[in-house]
């Protein structure tokens, strides 16, 4: 089943540690190509570019270092985009194996995914639904080293992806 996403109720979300505190932010959601196939779950896929030039963080400074030429460089690289390569059963959801690549370098990643029916839709409905994934990634191994004396290297991801299947 080919789902579209709804843009106004998802997010890409991640936090790195910085000093004692948490910098966080969100990245704005280009485009999101998603097939759910819930009888052979390896036929799913999923497909994201996200925005690095527009991306935020709790604090005004952490925003313009993250675009900034030595974390994502979004002058030269203002996309992000990962594609799955394979989805497995895994426990109640899924693991989602995919390739990611930020600051023109691309990388294995594998994302922990559930999957909810929204609120006011029956058990059984389909056609309205939330994904969410989770996972971590070594900012160091995209080359994004900037700052590494404050900002530590593992950056957790929180993504919520509200999707509605397309007619």
């Amino acid at each position: 089943m080919d789902y579209a996403l709804q843009p106004e109720t998802s997010y890409v979300g991640f936090s790195v540690d910085f000093d004692t505190q948490d910098i966080s932010g969100h990245f704005p959601i280009i485009t999101a190509d998603l097939t759910l196939d819930f009888d052979t779950v390896a036929r799913s896929t999923i497909d994201v570019t996200l925005d690095a030039q527009h991306a935020t963080a709790n604090f005004p400074f952490a925003a313009e270092a993250l675009k900034g030429a030595n974390v994502l460089d979004a002058r030269h690289h203002p996309t992000i985009h990962f594609a799955s390569t394979k989805v497995l059963s895994h426990g109640s959801g899924a693991l989602v194996q995919g390739n990611l690549t930020m600051r023109g370098v691309t990388r294995p990643i594998t994302l922990h995914a559930s999957i909810f029916r929204q609120k006011g839709h029956d058990t059984g409905d389909l056609s309205h639904l939330t994904v969410h994934l989770q996972g971590s990634l070594r900012r160091s191994a995209f080359g994004a080293t900037g700052f590494a004396d404050a900002v530590g290297d593992e950056v957790r991801l929180d993504i919520r992806a509200r999707i509605k299947l397309l007619q």
